[in-house]
């Protein structure tokens, strides 16, 4: 391990004894649940750890620390989210069609890598996006069904495809 390693976790050390309670506190306030809240306070140590390689910029360790921790939070609310949705989608299905534990968390998962290709989309992009994708339309029907001229819809289009792209990779 380098010294720059080394000196890392002697700062990420010093950071999470000084700041964890302060941390687990601020989420459970947030969230309700104090084993979401422990879990989500390593998360954001982790995060740390794999992104910085000082941390003698920062000057405010706690707003630090609770930037990291909101975009964790909102990950965890979104994969709830996604994953309670997907519980009611097969509700109604017949036994003999409802996957394997396996084959649900492989496919929430998957739910949840396109949900973030999506963020930043703005709505109207993502509609187009989906229509065409999703339901087949072509460019003239998104059109007509949006009410917007074709031009409109090829732009979309672009954008959706050019964000998409960015986020894939």
């Amino acid at each position: 391990m380098s010294t720059v390693d080394v000196s890392l976790l002697q700062e990420v050390h010093t950071l999470y004894h000084s700041h964890h309670g302060w941390l687990v506190n601020w989420l459970k306030r947030r969230l309700g649940c104090i084993h979401n809240a422990n879990d989500l306070a390593q998360d954001t140590f982790l995060r740390v750890i794999d992104k910085s390689t000082t941390l003698a910029h920062v000057n405010e360790p706690r707003a630090f620390l609770s930037t990291i921790a909101h975009g964790l939070m909102v990950d965890h609310i979104r994969r709830k989210e996604l994953e309670q949705a997907y519980i009611q989608a097969i509700a109604h299905l017949p036994q003999q069609l409802i996957s394997s534990p396996e084959e649900r968390l492989v496919f929430i998962e998957a739910l949840i890598h396109i949900d973030r290709m999506f963020v930043g989309l703005k709505p109207n992009v993502r509609r187009v996006f989906l229509l065409s994708r999703l339901e087949g339309l072509t460019y003239p029907e998104i059109a007509t069904k949006l009410g917007v001229s074709l031009r409109t819809v090829e732009s979309h289009m672009a954008d959706a495809l050019r964000h998409v792209l960015t986020k894939s990779h």
